[in-house]
């Protein structure tokens, strides 16, 4: 088991691998992190110093949802990351290539909260009840690893791979359709580089949501109104470079873009 000193050394390590742009090896193997809590606790660490930096905290994220995506990464279950203020791009934005290390592009739906949502163990209706509506989202993520070659304990520790993310313009209701059956379409320079639907998202992308919100419960840390829920990869991912532009379709959601730009 890593011990407090361990986990400390492993979070310098991953900070500095994101401020320098450089991937390390993997810190599981590196600094002995082994475990998922030990694995948050890393995490943890780099929340606090980018708080301490004056950052903020607007969401989170749900990682690992997609088979495709868990089958990319040889794991088998979600994960999750905190989402701060500077992570945030709008539809049709510029995307800085100098923010990242190795990014790559996925589709998937995201959700606004609406009110604060506590309790170690909300009920499915009081976590519906809580959200806004729901918006089309690109999240590029980013690994400090080398080469991607990660095991789950990597990417919790690594704030569970989270990059920059795009939000579409339009908010819609999460009840006038079927969030399951909506499908995806994300082309990269106008050629289809990956497809899927709801349904790969945990089998409906609420209830990838909703494992968020217990898991977010049991924490002692719940849902704060205002924040997005990044719900989890629809499709494969795909990796970008500099120029390349990136467009997601899904279904009645509509569509959100970005340009990644070298600066």
């Amino acid at each position: 088991m890593s011990s407090p000193e361990h986990q400390r050394a492993a979070a310098d390590a991953l900070r500095t691998a994101r401020q320098q742009r450089k991937p390390i090896p993997r810190i599981s193997e590196t600094h002995g992190i082994a475990g998922l809590d030990h694995a948050y606790a890393v995490a943890a660490i780099n929340t606090a110093a980018r708080l301490a930096d004056g950052a903020r905290i607007v969401g989170k994220k749900v990682g690992l949802t997609s088979t495709a995506v868990q089958q990319q990464l040889g794991v088998d279950q979600p994960d999750f990351g905190v989402l701060f203020d500077d992570m945030e791009y709008l539809d049709g934005g510029a995307v800085p290539m100098s923010r990242l290390i190795q990014p790559k592009a996925e589709a998937e739906i995201a959700f606004v909260v609406a009110r604060d949502l506590s309790g170690e163990r909300p009920s499915y209706s009081e976590f519906l009840s809580s959200l806004a509506y729901a918006l089309p989202a690109i999240e590029i993520v980013d690994s400090a690893i080398e080469h991607w070659r990660l095991t789950l304990v990597d990417t919790v520790a690594d704030n569970a791979s989270c990059g920059l993310y795009v939000l579409g313009n339009q908010p819609v209701a999460i009840g006038d359709f079927s969030l399951a059956d909506i499908g995806l379409q994300m082309d990269i320079n106008g050629s289809t580089v990956s497809v899927g639907s709801g349904a790969a998202c945990l089998g409906h992308p609420l209830r990838a949501a909703y494992w968020l919100a217990q898991i977010m419960g049991q924490r002692g840390e719940g849902l704060r109104a205002g924040e997005v829920i990044l719900s989890g990869a629809l499709g494969p991912m795909a990796a970008v470079q500099a120029g390349d532009r990136v467009q997601a379709r899904i279904g009645a959601l509509g569509s959100v873009s970005c340009r990644m730009v070298q600066e």
